[in-house]
């Protein structure tokens, strides 16, 4: 639908999946099915620090519309409805979160050549409304988000940021968290027949003088596996492995070492995603 700059929210996010999607170190158990109707169910169950816990989502699609309902094991009921092209290039989004009446909201983004605007409202008598901007083109684009608190009549947050991306690479910086702090990120195709990737990103807080240094790369062994690892300045590596079993069926092996204290035990994660 969007031929033109994206929202603010995709500034960096292929450099942030790459370093964080996927990683974990909870074991998950991952069931999803769907049906010709339109409905397609996905049931999981982790278990994190010895307790467990569960949800079972369900989503129905039908034309420009698609429901979401997401019920966990405690009591929680999620439901969001999405519409596009309610009016031409834009896309509402509302959204409640069941037995806290005062968590909904209702988001509508919209969509132009060269510009992207989003607003959301939560739906209480005093709501925080936040919003974001972007202008440009696909290959490079400035934005600016905010939230602003109507209770207080202050703003909790004001972010601001550009993006360059083209086919071999993505590079994205923001000046977030009221100016205090500064993120870049670089990511680099390498091959693009195997998928190949490396990325760096670079975080700074301004108050307290620190930085954090992030270092990570893709690579797709064959058709059916990928291996993933990242390792920041603290000494904090990560590693992962996913393969696919069958279509849509995967195991996910990650671990999780700090490389500073050896003596440490290792974190490792598993999660197995079947589709039947």
């Amino acid at each position: 639908m969007n031929k033109g700059p994206g929202l603010f929210s995709d500034f960096g996010k292929k450099a942030k999946d790459l370093l964080i999607k996927d990683y974990t170190t909870d074991q998950k158990f991952t069931i999803s099915s769907s049906s010709y109707s339109g409905v397609a169910l996905v049931s999981n169950v982790v278990e994190k620090g010895g307790l467990s816990s569960g949800d079972v989502a369900a989503q129905y699609k039908q034309k420009n519309a698609t429901f979401d309902v997401k019920l966990d094991t405690e009591s929680n009921i999620m439901t969001t409805l999405t519409v596009t092209d309610v009016l031409p290039s834009s896309k509402a989004i509302a959204s409640i979160k069941l037995p806290d009446y005062n968590s909904g909201k209702l988001e509508v983004q919209y969509f132009h050549e060269h510009a992207t605007f989003t607003t959301a409202v939560g739906l209480k008598i005093l709501p925080a409304v936040d919003f974001s901007a972007t202008i440009g083109t696909p290959a490079i684009a400035f934005g600016v988000e905010a939230s602003y608190l109507t209770a207080s009549g202050e703003f909790s947050k004001y972010n601001a940021g550009v993006s360059v991306t083209n086919p071999d690479r993505n590079v994205s910086a923001i000046l977030a968290d009221k100016g205090d702090s500064l993120r870049v990120s670089y990511l680099h195709h390498v091959d693009h027949l195997n998928r190949g990737a490396v990325v760096g990103e670079i975080a700074r807080k301004f108050s307290t003088n620190e930085n954090t240094l992030t270092v990570g790369c893709s690579y797709i062994v064959d058709p059916h596996t990928l291996v993933k690892a990242k390792l920041n300045n603290h000494g904090n590596l990560g590693t992962l492995i996913q393969h696919e079993l069958r279509p849509k069926s995967y195991l996910t092996i990650s671990g999780a070492f700090d490389t500073k204290a050896l003596e440490k035990t290792p974190k490792f994660g598993l999660t197995l995603s079947l589709k039947p």
